[in-house]
Parts: C-alpha cells; structure tokens; sequence
C-alpha cells in the first residue's frame, strides 16, 4: 500500500463504501469509528480503531500509530429531524469533534483533509440546478452544524496551512454493485431503503409527505446519487489536495430530480409487488426541488457518475436488502 488514509465514521454508509473504493485503488484505509450508528462487519478493507472524534487523545495515538496522509471524514450525526429537537448533540458532536479533530491533525502535523458536508448547507435554494457558489441559508441544526464545519475548514487553512476539500452530497442511495455493503441505519430515514422496507413487507405503509407540491406529480423532487460514485469522487478529492492550502468546495449529484413518486413506481417495478402508500402532511422545512449543478467536480476532479439511473440505484439497494 503506497498511501494511507485515516476514515473517521469509516464503519458507516458512506464511509465503508469509500473506504472499498480507496482499497481498490492501492491504498490503505483506516478506518476510526464509535460504533455508535456504524457497523464493525462494514471494516473489511483495512486496520479498525475504535474511538471518538471528541476523544484528542485517542486521535493522536491513533495518527502517530499509522501515520496517515489524509483524513477523510465522515463521523456525524445526520438526522435531521432529531438535530431541531436535541441540537445540543449535534453542535457537540458534528462541530465540536471536528474542531478536536482538526486540533489533533495540527499538533500531529496532518495537513490534508476532505470533509463529507451536504447540500443541506444551501437551505430552500433560490436557483435550481444549485451551483457550489450558491448562497447557504441552512434551514435545521444539521445542516447549520455542517455549515460551521466548512467556515472552520476555511479559517483553519488560511491560518494553519491546511488543505481542505468539502463534498456537498445531494441524495446518497444504492448500494454496493457487488453486494458486499448496503444501506443499514438504525432507525432509518431514508426513502429508498423505506420503500424497499414496505415492499418487502417489513413495514405497512410509506408515508408521502405531502403531494401538494408545485411539481410534476405534486411530490417532493431530489437528486439520488449512488454511494459508490460518491465513494468515487472522495477518491478522486485526493489529488485536489495537492494543490496547497485553502478549502475546495464541489457538489456530488446526478443534476436530474425524482419526485417521490418516481421512488415509489420505480420500485414497484423492480421489486415486483405492491408498496401501500398514505398521504401525510408537508414537512416543515422540506424544499419542492432540490437539484445538484454538479459539473465543477465533473471538470475539476474528472469524476463522472456512473451508477446513475434510477434502476440502477434502487436495484442496487433491493439486492443488497434481499440478503
């Protein structure tokens, strides 16, 4: 192995699946999780360390242990809805453990990290495709906490030398093509794997949030990008950091939108059986349309999508479930 990356949240989502695209490529990832909402039979490309980001101590034995290149850094508490009813835990820790991160690559002298941020940062977008340079008005805690981590990332470059890249992710979704990682949260959230859920049964219902929107079908419309194409393009932030100090923002999305609707036929078609739906109530804070303009990563970091049909997505995602 030729280079070594330091994954925080390594046992998670997206973090497993970069970390088998970084093995992939020759180099060798560690993965530091808490366990907390990752999965230890996720790490199966490199070493596992277990710890916490809030932890500077631990971080330090484990960065003088292996002495990383990079971080990459996915550890975050992602729920949304739980981030307007106990804020405290997600100021504490999405910003606070990234700024004992940060501290500890300071005074262990790691100057490279990308950092897993999210188009929630943009808040209700003024302009659709939303381009990187677009005005951000987060609308929830998550997505102010993410904010605050980006201004850091800039501050702590122009002032410590660090080189930084932030990935705006629009709809994670998929799974791993050869079946060896899936989508697994607990509780979960998320469409995709909650339709499948309802398809197989598993649950009774899925609730469409509102079908009042001023969309084609009246359902909410989002950009889903598959996993292994956002692992991708961590891959390929990698030589962005070689440029030298500063933060580098790009968005990660496929710039075309499926309404809810579109989730919900589509996987009727693929799992083949019927999925009950009930109508509830808008969400507070739930944008129509949110659409990625993706094409600075696509010039810059030469990353094209390739999972990037619908089918493929929620074919992914439903052969991993039926395992």
């Amino acid at each position: 192995m030729s280079r070594t990356i330091l994954v925080t949240g390594g046992a998670g989502y997206i973090g497993s699946h970069t970390c088998k695209s970084l093995h992939a490529r020759g180099i060798e990832p560690v993965c530091y999780d808490n366990l907390v909402y990752g999965h230890r039979e996720f790490v199966q490309w490199g070493p596992f360390e277990e710890g916490d980001i809030t932890d500077i101590d631990r971080l330090c034995e484990v960065f003088e242990k292996y002495q990383p290149d990079a971080l990459m850094h996915f550890a975050a508490y992602a729920y949304v809805g739980e981030s307007v009813t106990d804020p405290m835990r997600y100021y504490h820790n999405n910003v606070h453990g990234s700024m004992t991160l940060l501290n500890a690559m300071r005074q262990c002298g790691i100057k490279q990290i990308i950092f897993s941020s999210t188009c929630a940062t943009y808040g209700a977008p003024k302009t659709i495709p939303i381009p990187d340079d677009h005005m951000q008005e987060p609308v929830n805690p998550y997505g102010r906490s993410k904010l605050v981590i980006e201004h850091m990332l800039r501050d702590y470059a122009t002032a410590y030398g660090i080189h930084a890249c932030s990935l705006r992710y629009f709809n994670a979704a998929g799974s791993d093509p050869d079946g060896e990682l899936g989508e697994w949260h607990e509780p979960e959230t998320h469409l995709i794997p909650n339709v499948l859920l309802a398809a197989a049964g598993k649950r009774a219902s899925i609730t469409v949030f509102g079908n009042d929107y001023d969309t084609q079908d009246g359902t909410c419309v989002r950009d889903y990008i598959h996993v292994t194409d956002l692992a991708e393009a961590h891959v390929l932030a990698l030589d962005a950091l070689a440029a030298g100090p500063g933060l580098k923002t790009y968005n990660l999305g496929n710039e075309r939108g499926y309404s809810v609707k579109d989730i919900i036929d589509a996987a009727r078609e693929i799992c083949g059986g019927d999925i009950p739906v009930e109508i509830g109530p808008r969400r507070a804070g739930d944008p129509p349309v949110l659409i990625a303009d993706a094409g600075k990563a696509k010039s810059e970091l030469s990353w094209q999508p390739k999972y990037d049909s619908l089918d493929a997505i929620i074919r992914t995602a439903w052969n991993w479930f039926k395992k």
